[in-house]
């Protein structure tokens, strides 16, 4: 069993579409850090965002063995996928913001990732940044404003990229056999806390956390602590009340914002 004393060495994290790795640095790190674990906060490659993220799990996992992996919106997806495919490489899994179910469609993330490449190339770089300063809260401003300047030119294929990836669909979540800790924001448009509610209750062994979008603007590491306190109610004491087979869909463990819960 795996405790607050013997958390896995190293976590890679991956940051959400059009984002950057300080960003998912400041939410998970510090979190990770207290109980031991070291954190690799990815930047994409905005020519092959979802390839460089593979590669950096692949990477890590044969460094340290069994890692954890998380991310917010895209990265939470990719890093889910990526457990499915490495059972034996991964021991925990932190899905921040989760985007869509299987094929992205019309999904509010989507759309909104295609929207914003069709301006930036229709537009340019700073009239786009401009007008998504103006109509964002300053801590999102700010980090995509960061963000975007360091993948141009290449940012809009990187959107594209994002919002054209196939995520993890119902069948798939509930053969999800490794330990899960969701975090859904309930004032998000953009990533729909529904999408959230059926990861957790689609996974077999999973948490669901709340926050507003305005708790990661005051402090990103809220997503660190609401992760790790998730994921330590599941690996100090798997509920076995929880596992159901893969046809099946489980409710498990639910939580309000700042309360991970550990009940059945």
């Amino acid at each position: 069993m795996v405790t607050m004393t013997n958390w896995p060495a190293h976590a890679v994290v991956l940051p959400g579409t059009g984002s950057d790795a300080r960003f998912a640095a400041d939410a998970f790190s510090a979190a990770l850090a207290a109980v031991g674990t070291s954190v690799h906060a990815v930047d994409p490659d905005p020519t092959r965002v979802v390839a460089s993220y593979d590669e950096a799990l692949d990477a890590a996992a044969r460094q340290y063995g069994r890692i954890i992996v998380g991310g917010i919106s895209i990265g939470a997806a990719v890093a889910a996928a990526w457990s499915t495919r490495n059972t034996d490489r991964v021991t925990a899994v932190m899905a921040a913001l989760p985007p869509w179910l299987g094929t992205p469609d019309n999904a509010p993330a989507a759309l909104s990732a295609r929207l914003t490449s069709h301006r930036l190339t229709t537009e340019g770089l700073e009239s786009t940044t401009a007008a998504m300063v103006s109509s964002s809260p300053p801590w999102l401003a700010e980090t995509l404003g960061r963000s975007w300047a360091a993948q141009w030119p290449d940012l809009p294929a990187a959107l594209n990229e994002a919002a054209a990836y196939t995520a993890l669909d119902v069948a798939q979540l509930r053969g999800v056999r490794t330990p899960t800790a969701v975090i859904g924001a309930i004032d998000d448009a953009v990533h729909p806390y529904e999408v959230a509610e059926t990861w957790h209750q689609e996974i077999p062994r999973a948490t669901l956390s709340t926050v507003r979008l305005a708790d990661i603007g005051d402090d990103p590491a809220v997503l660190g602590r609401l992760a790790v306190a998730g994921l330590q109610s599941l690996l100090d004491q798997p509920p076995s009340c929880c596992i159901a087979e893969p046809d099946e869909p489980r409710r498990g463990p639910s939580a309000g914002s700042g309360d991970t819960g550990s009940a059945c």
